[in-house]
């Protein structure tokens, strides 16, 4: 039997070479992990800060725009200062040469002691009367604390004087005030309330009431209320109180308050002219905004009722006799269709109170 060969490079040294590169690739793989795992929380720690320095950056830029606008406001301040100073230096400068011009004046014309005197005396007059002048333009109620803005240039002579020092203006909240036909406020009133106070009659009674309110000078006391089967001012806690004008506030308040009254219901002008009699000390002037003779009385129908003209006649006689006497009442009259008789009743009420009439046009004020 033949002898094997001797081979160096058997299968156990095969082995233990496989094995030895299996333990220097184990300690790669092994490496190799603990270096990605260190790697990865490197890189969350990177973005952290990386976020943290990108806010710092949005807030440094935040704050940088707000400087810039504190800066860019600041400096327009400083240039309207400036401008205004010049504006001043330059007045001063002209009253300085004035001055001047009337020194040399009074030095080249007066002689004697006794003219210069009679100079000082006759500035002093002319004081007086600039002063007296001034007075007079501040209790002219053409200087008004609301101003009132129309379309168009339109102006129109209306003969209607805002005088006294309590006016109460009356406004008319009935659902007829929705339109101008019986057609129209049936239409209205089946609509939202959002569209009843856009109602083209009813806007053209707010803004008369606006018109009005800025013809009130300052200084007078003030009411606006409403009536329809019930009657009350517009401004919250202030019913019977008369409000005063002062900055216009409460002004602009009570129209702001009427610029939301809904029209509805019926029209009871007793209520309304009840109202003028509770109100303490009683008003010097009355307005009135209607469109009719009322179709209530004393109380509310339970249930309603249609009315006739005889039941509105005899309505407007029991409201009427609520006025208290000496106080003029001034009508301003939105005819409906089919109420013939409402001008000449309410123009025979306003001579008799000696007030006023006025059936404004659809485009006034």
């Amino acid at each position: 039997m033949a002898r094997r060969q001797f081979n160096v490079f058997n299968l156990s040294f095969l082995d233990i070479m496989s094995c030895g590169l299996g333990a220097v690739v184990l300690v790669f793989m092994i490496i190799s992990a603990q270096v990605s795992v260190r790697a990865d929380k490197a890189d969350i720690r990177l973005v952290s800060d990386t976020f943290r320095l990108e806010e710092e950056v949005l807030d440094g830029r935040k704050n940088l725009v707000r400087l810039r606008t504190a800066f860019d406001g600041k400096q327009q301040d400083k240039i309207s200062v400036e401008g205004e100073s010049k504006q001043l230096q330059l007045t001063i400068e002209e009253l300085l040469e004035e001055l001047v011009q009337y020194d040399d004046t009074s030095l080249a014309t007066r002689e004697s002691l006794e003219e210069l005197q009679s100079d000082i005396e006759r500035l002093e007059e002319q004081k007086k009367l600039v002063m007296a002048s001034a007075d007079q333009d501040a209790d002219d109620p053409g200087r008004r604390i609301r101003t009132f803005v129309g379309e168009g240039d339109r102006q129109y002579l209306t003969g209607l004087k805002m005088g006294g020092k309590r006016i109460l203006i009356l406004v008319d909240s009935s659902a007829s005030m929705l339109g101008r036909t019986y057609v129209n406020v049936l239409r209205y009133r089946n609509m939202q309330d959002e569209m009843k106070i856009l109602a083209p009659k009813w806007r053209n009674v707010v803004e008369t009431v606006d018109w009005l309110t800025t013809q009130i000078p300052v200084g007078t006391n003030f009411q606006i209320m409403t009536f329809n089967d019930e009657a009350g001012s517009v401004v919250e806690d202030s019913e019977n109180e008369w409000l005063e004008v002062t900055d216009g506030s409460n002004l602009t308040e009570a129209m702001e308050a009427l610029r939301y009254v809904v029209p509805q219901n019926g029209t009871s002008l007793y209520k309304a002219f009840k109202k003028i009699g509770e109100i303490k000390p009683r008003p010097d002037n009355v307005y009135l905004l209607t469109d009719g003779l009322p179709t209530q009385g004393r109380t509310t129908p339970d249930p309603p009722r249609e009315t006739d003209a005889n039941d509105r006649l005899r309505f407007f006689d029991q409201a009427r006799k609520e006025i208290p006497s000496g106080v003029p009442l001034n009508i301003l009259l939105y005819p409906m269709d089919g109420d013939p008789y409402a001008a000449a009743y309410f123009w025979q009420l306003a001579m008799q109170t000696r007030g006023s009439l006025m059936m404004p046009s659809e485009d006034w004020p």
